[in-house]
Parts: structure tokens; sequence; C-alpha cells
């Protein structure tokens, strides 16, 4: 997220999405957003929160009052009997992995990337992979809630469960998060094995792939035959991490420094990005142990645009074959990796897996780069399958498209007309998104 105080203007991290706020406020307690919710439902302005501003789509934008919570990052609690860590909504999941990871916690599931705050991330239905593990939302058992009119709901399973069971994919469309209330589990290591395989043999197989392995995803690499692919699997094994200047070399030289080389040599010389694009799959099989969080995230320096859809699983190697198929057949030249990963069904009303086993297929650009032609061809696909947007990534779906896609959608806009009856905590995004 950035803030250029003398323009007044926010953008996200990926530079697709501006707006000009009102006041930005930074607030340190729960009592300073009450404040400035109440102040601001008095003056008939709009409230959003910017949590790392990760989110590709305008879920933060306004012109009212934008809050970020920076300042509003402290664990508050620990319940060692319990595995419960109270935290406030602002902290980013990097730093609250390795206060967890000093108490011998850890979260069971992490995305791939971990610059977003906790809010942020549950909020749009942020996931990892692991066909046995939900998203992050899933992860939480209790939450605080400052509502349109700057009151304060406490949700637990106990008290105002029904709030709680809409709000942990709650689109910001419901009131501030306040704080979150984790269930966490030990500490724990992975194994990791990471290597390029043929795709087709990878499809063929698939189920066997993530059904045999905790957490497995892949990567096709446009133009290749090739995929990515990575297996993550618990283990009692001591940490065994990659030489410190193998994953400088992984993680940074090739990942990051010669692959922003690739995209932007591709972004000025489109027709070269196919023989380029043959030199990602060339680092062979690694494998180390590690700390999980360490694991799950990797660094993303390379700025780009995302999609991603929510498909059953059954239709995985299906829909993939036909984006395989389009990108050949378009003509167009990919220089992102389409990634693939899997997680389990639950039961959260606007989550992107709500009700059935899901496979998540996202798409991706060069920032700068058009990305409409491929973005709405891929999700033509999707549609197909019932597809449902990650709600903080690019789409071109509506409230009227989206609401037959959800069983409880009814029941998460009730409780919005609960707690935010004025629409403090709307905006565009979500005018198209859930309707006014």
């Amino acid at each position: 997220m950035a803030y250029d105080q003398r323009m007044h203007e926010w953008k996200n991290w990926a530079a697709n999405q501006r707006c000009t706020p009102a006041s930005l406020e930074r607030p340190r307690s729960e009592d300073e957003i009450v404040r400035i919710v109440r102040a601001a439902a008095a003056n008939s302005q709009r409230v959003k929160v910017a949590g790392a501003g990760h989110s590709f789509t305008g879920i933060a934008l306004t012109d009212g009052r934008l809050i970020s919570l920076d300042d509003y990052d402290r664990v508050l609690s620990v319940d060692a009997a319990t595995n419960r860590v109270t935290v406030q909504a602002g902290i980013r999941l990097a730093d609250l992995n390795e206060r967890l990871y000093e108490r011998g916690l850890a979260m069971p599931n992490l995305g791939d990337i971990a610059y977003q705050s906790i809010a942020g991330a549950t909020s749009t239905a942020t996931h990892g992979t692991g066909r046995h593990l939900g998203g992050l939302a899933t992860q939480i058992v209790g939450m605080r809630i400052v509502t349109g009119d700057g009151s304060v709901v406490e949700c637990t399973p106990e008290q105002n469960a029904d709030i709680l069971h809409v709000a942990r994919v709650g689109l910001g469309a419901l009131g501030v998060v306040s704080t979150v209330t984790l269930q966490c589990v030990p500490a724990f290591n992975l194994r990791a094995v990471e290597m390029p395989e043929r795709v087709d043999a990878l499809l063929e197989n698939l189920e066997e792939h993530y059904t045999k392995n905790e957490h497995f995803e892949f990567f096709w690499v446009p133009h290749t035959g090739w995929a990515l692919t990575k297996r993550n699997n618990r283990t009692d094994e001591p940490e065994r991490p990659r030489p410190r200047l193998q994953a400088f070399r992984d993680d940074y030289l090739l990942s990051n420094a010669a692959f922003g080389a690739l995209c932007r040599i591709g972004r000025m010389r489109p027709s070269l990005i196919p023989r380029l694009s043959r030199m990602i799959p060339s680092s062979g099989r690694v494998e180390y142990v590690e700390r999980s969080y360490r694991v799950f995230a990797s660094p993303r320096l390379v700025k780009f645009y995302e999609m991603e859809y929510a498909i059953p699983t059954e239709h995985a190697a299906e829909a993939l074959n036909r984006v395989r198929d389009y990108v050949k057949r378009s003509g167009l030249m990919i220089s992102f990796p389409v990634e693939v990963r899997f997680v389990a069904s639950d039961d959260i009303p606007l989550s992107t897996a709500y009700g059935r086993p899901t496979c998540y297929i996202a798409v991706h650009v060069y920032q700068g780069t058009q990305f409409h032609q491929y973005f709405e061809a891929v999700e033509d696909i999707m549609d197909d399958y019932g597809g449902r947007p990650h709600w903080g990534k690019l789409h071109f779906q509506t409230a009227e498209t989206l609401a037959p896609r959800y069983a409880e959608w009814d029941r998460f806009q009730a409780t919005r007309e609960l707690l935010d009856p004025k629409r403090t905590f709307s905006n565009a995004y979500l005018d198209r998104v859930l309707g006014r």
C-alpha cells in the first residue's frame, strides 16, 4: 500500500487501483476506530479499510475516510490450553507467523504470499493449498467488528454466532474488523519437494497428486509443455533448509530478478516470450525441510495483475486444458505461469470454497500489460463450471451473476443490512458485486 501525502492519493500494491480519500486515518486502538466510524457516519461519509493493499480490485477504494491499520498490529492474547490467538486486525501475515513461532504455534495453512494483513486476507477468502484444509477464514473462531453506527459487536461461537458465521469472509462490507481470534496448531516443519514435470502426464494423474500430498500445487508455464510442481508435507525431521546461497539464487535471482527481466523483455518484444518461457522450467529438483510458514510463502517482488477462479475440483484438469488450448489458439503471448491449487469445502456463505472441494486456477500478467482479452476469455471458461472469482482479484462479475453461485447469498445480505444498513462501508466495487 502506498499513500502520497502531497497528492493525497492512495494506490494498491500493483498500482492498478487508486483513490483520493478525504482523509487517511491511522488508529492505534479500537476506541479510535470507533471514533472514526462514528464521525464519518455523522457526516454521511464512506469508510474503507486498506490492509496491505494487495487486492487487485477496487475493494478498498473510497473518497471518504480511508483507514490504515498499519499501527494496529499487536498480538493481544495467546491461550496455551486451546492454541487460540487473538490479534489486532492490521497485523501482517509474515509478522504474525514469526510471533506465533516464538510461542510454539503456527497457522495450519497459508497462501504463497504473506504480505497481507490478517483481516484483508480473510475478508477476501484468501487461501493456500491442501485438499483437507480450508482457506484462512476457516481458522477464525472469534472476531470483534465495528459496525456502521460505530457499535462494537463481539462474535464468538457463544455470542453472535450467526454474525461470526457470515463475517469471516466479509469483503469489508459488514464493518471494520477490529480483532481476530485464530485457531492455531503447534508449530510444525514441512518437507518441500519442488521440481518441473511434463504437464500432460501431471494432468493425467492429477487426483493422485493432490490426494497423496498434504499441500500440492503447480504452475503451468504457457507456451511450453512443462509445469513447476510443489509438494509440501508435514515431517518430524529437523530443519534442513537450502544453503543460503542456493535460497538466494532460487528466491531472488531466479524467481524475481531473472523472471522480472524476462517479463520486461517480453512486454517490449512479445514475440520473444515463448523462447524465454522455455528457460523457466530449468531449475531442476529441490528438496528441503523448514518451518511451515517459510515453506508456504515466497518473496514476490515482480508486480503483476491477477484473476483467480474457484471451481469444483473434479473439473480441474478439463478447465486447465481449455485455458491451455485458448492460449495456443489466441496467439496471446503470456509470460506468467498459471497457478493451480486445491482446498477443502467450507460453510462460510461468501467463501469461494463454500459447499464444494475446490480447485483454484489463477492467471496473471505482468504489471502494465493489457489483460482484458486473456482474463475475459478465462472467465468465460470458468463460468461453465459455476466458477467463483476471488474477491480481491480482477474479474468482471456482478451481483446478478454472482448471487446464484452462493447458496447463502441472502444470509450474507441480511447480515449486511443488520450491521451496515446505511452502507457506510460500501464503494463502487461492492455496489457492483453485492448490489446496493
